[in-house]
């Protein structure tokens, strides 16, 4: 009871502190509408970014109305710490949390939500699709919703040979793509997008109830699939494969991936470079599936401007990271590179200026540049800044440089934690346990100006950049642990820290699959355990996710 006593007050205070704060703004006429639309795993890979292959026309429409950002980042390359900063103002290091499972409210049980603020000062708030992660263990926060959140369930194949894995494979899904003669709704970002019109609708007859309507879809992620139609407008031919196949000269050994998410789809090899013609086909499958997000995305913004919600509603694409296509030879997110980090970000709406800019900004500074324009102050403290100035053609940037982080575990000091400051020509990357002393650290370093695809990490051609970089880094807090790990499993009387001594016979602080399974007394089974433990499908295990058995990790 006390517990729900405090929520009510923590509900009164802030409705309270934002009407004192900004009353003429929230009268009923002019308070703006907000259409959020979150895409995963979705890069700059479009036509209104300079990709002359992509097929997205509405997006490239959206963005002739919209103010287009060149340098946004995620905050961490990976689903859940990436939402958790758009949706709560916070950044992983803040919060402590750098992998899927955790819940942010595990952190911070009295954090308020940016839909869960709105709420409070009279929105309607509702979540379609995919807006923080569930899965993994993690739940959706239903503090941040005014009605229940709403799921497609069309499931991830539209042919169901596609589903199917053999048995006693050491895959853990189905095909990687799928080309399927069916209407767009067979599959999930479909049906979310009816749904949405729907709402829209609905909120249309209620002109005095404002809505913050959050939509997220879910291609490109994997596995590409997508009706056949947009399959159908590329020709393979014209599909070229990542120039740079190798990972950047001088890089640390952990600190690219080799896409192990990817390698547990059926028929993908589970190492080694990718044939040529499969890399091929898996871009055509990603640029499919854009392609289909696109139209859904056309949907939504054809119907707010038919039921005349367009010019009183702040719209915001956003993707939550990037995604490696084959470059460097990796695959999928989870790194600290350009091409995992970049995401595309458009705003349109009243009082946004339509243009470009070079202005850089994370994925925590949405939350309160949104709450600026509605004229609702935070009610707590968030890492973020408004780029409100921007937006309104005011000034050219608010920040100097962006930061993200990403977890790894090193050979001989186990977890440690990739800061990257990201500048308008560096990124500097510093790898350290956290808390550990700078003689700890080792150092990335690329320049985007003599060598945009990163082929050579020239931190120690470079010292005096990386010492100017370090003085950028030393701005920001220690970052802090993730708030789950765990040293053992306390549920097993098994010292599995000595275990995994054992078998990593050479010393680089990870199991492969094959270290894994040597001296197994389950040959049959010990895979499928593999596969379970490799918590964040890098095709490795940590220390970590050995230890505690795939129940929690550092790693996303």
């Amino acid at each position: 009871m006390r517990e729900m006593g405090m929520q009510v007050l923590n509900y009164f205070l802030i409705g309270c502190a934002c009407l004192a704060w900004s009353e003429p703004l929230l009268s009923s006429d002019r308070r703006p509408n907000v259409l959020l639309v979150c895409v995963d795993d979705l890069k700059p890979r479009l036509g209104c970014y300079g990709d002359s292959l992509a097929k997205t026309p509405n997006m490239d429409s959206f963005s002739k109305r919209a103010m287009v950002f060149d340098f946004a980042y995620c905050n961490q390359a990976v689903c859940s710490p990436s939402r958790n900063a758009l949706m709560v103002g916070l950044r992983p290091q803040t919060l402590g949390i750098y992998d899927l499972a955790t819940n942010f409210r595990k952190s911070r049980p009295n954090a308020v939500s940016w839909p869960e603020l709105f709420k409070a000062n009279g929105y309607q708030t509702q979540s379609l699709g995919k807006i923080f992660h569930v899965g993994h263990g993690n739940i959706d926060d239903e503090r941040s919703w005014s009605v229940p959140s709403f799921r497609a369930k069309k499931g991830g194949y539209a042919i169901e040979a596609n589903k199917l894995v053999p048995e006693n494979s050491e895959y853990k899904n189905g095909t990687p793509t799928e080309s399927a003669d069916v209407p767009d709704d067979r599959y999930d970002d479909g049906s979310v997008a009816l749904e949405a019109i729907s709402r829209l609708q609905e909120s249309a007859r209620k002109p005095d109830q404002p809505f913050f309507l959050a939509v997220g879809f879910i291609k490109p992620h994997l596995p590409f699939v997508a009706p056949k139609k947009y399959w159908d407008l590329y020709n393979p031919e014209e599909i070229g494969i990542a120039k740079i196949q190798e990972p950047p000269q001088g890089a640390p050994s952990y600190a690219p991936q080799y896409g192990g998410e990817l390698r547990n789809y059926r028929d993908v090899p589970k190492s080694g470079t990718l044939p040529t013609d499969l890399q091929r086909h898996l871009i055509h499958g990603y640029l499919a599936s854009t392609s289909y997000m696109d139209q859904q995305f056309g949907l939504l913004m054809r119907e707010l401007e038919r039921l005349d919600l367009e010019k009183n509603t702040i719209v915001i694409l956003w993707g939550d990271h990037g995604w490696h296509l084959g470059d460097h030879g990796m695959w999928c997110k989870h790194t600290n590179y350009e091409q995992a980090t970049r995401i595309p970000f458009l705003m349109a709406g009243p009082g946004i200026r339509a243009g470009r800019t070079k202005a850089m900004i994370e994925s925590v500074d949405v939350y309160p540049t949104v709450c600026e324009l509605a004229g609702i102050i935070p009610t707590s403290k968030l890492d973020g800044t408004s780029f409100r100035s921007v937006l309104e053609g005011t000034s050219d940037g608010i920040r100097d440089h962006v930061i993200h982080v990403y977890p790894r575990s090193k050979s001989g000091q186990g977890n440690v934690l990739g800061r990257a400051i990201r500048t308008p020509r560096y990124r500097m990357v510093e790898w350290k346990p956290i808390g550990g002393s700078d003689s700890d650290a080792e150092y990335e370093l690329y320049d985007y100006i003599t060598d945009p695809e990163e082929t050579k990490n020239l931190a120690s051609e470079k010292e005096d950049v990386v010492q100017q970089l370090k003085k950028f880094l030393a701005r920001h807090p220690t970052p802090s642990p993730q708030i789950s790990s765990e040293t053992k499993n306390n549920n097993s009387k098994q010292d599995r820290n000595s275990m995994f001594d054992k078998r990593d016979t050479n010393r680089d602080n990870r199991l492969t699959r094959e270290e894994f399974l040597q001296g197994q007394p389950d040959p049959k089974d010990a895979p499928n355990r593999f596969t379970k433990f490799d918590v964040n499908d890098d095709g490795f295990l940590s220390r970590e996710e050995f230890v505690s058995s795939g129940k929690t990790t550092t790693k996303p």
